[in-house]
């Protein structure tokens, strides 16, 4: 079993910074991809960055430039830096481990994050 716990949410000003930190418990060495999804107010989970396990970044449009994800796999850890924040980046923010590249590879979530930005 694996279990995600995110952390690092809040309140932050418009243009302010914030970072997540996402801990994996169980046998994290199954987690090849990790990421962080998001939830804008009445819309669907959406990709925010994903990272596998070697380093291989992948970015939303909408973040690029602003946010940074890195993943610290000897403590099972995932990252989200975020910069530049704007008010349309408020979201509960979930973290995301999945055991292959493929789509149809199992994945696990957090319980979620709010990250509220204030104009």
């Amino acid at each position: 079993q694996v279990q995600l716990v995110e952390s690092g949410g809040g309140l932050v000003q418009a243009g302010g910074s914030l970072i997540l930190s996402c801990s994996a418990s169980g046998d994290t060495s199954r987690l090849i991809v990790m990421g962080w999804y998001r939830e804008l107010p009445g819309r669907e989970r959406e990709l925010v960055a994903t990272a596998t396990i070697h380093g291989t970044t992948n970015y939303a449009d909408s973040v690029k430039g602003r946010f940074t994800i890195s993943r610290d796999n000897a403590n099972g850890m995932v990252y989200l830096q975020m910069s530049s924040l704007k008010p349309e980046d408020t979201a509960v923010y979930f973290c995301n481990a999945q055991e292959g590249v493929a789509v149809e590879s199992y994945q696990y979530w957090g319980q979620g994050t709010q990250v509220t930005v204030s104009s």
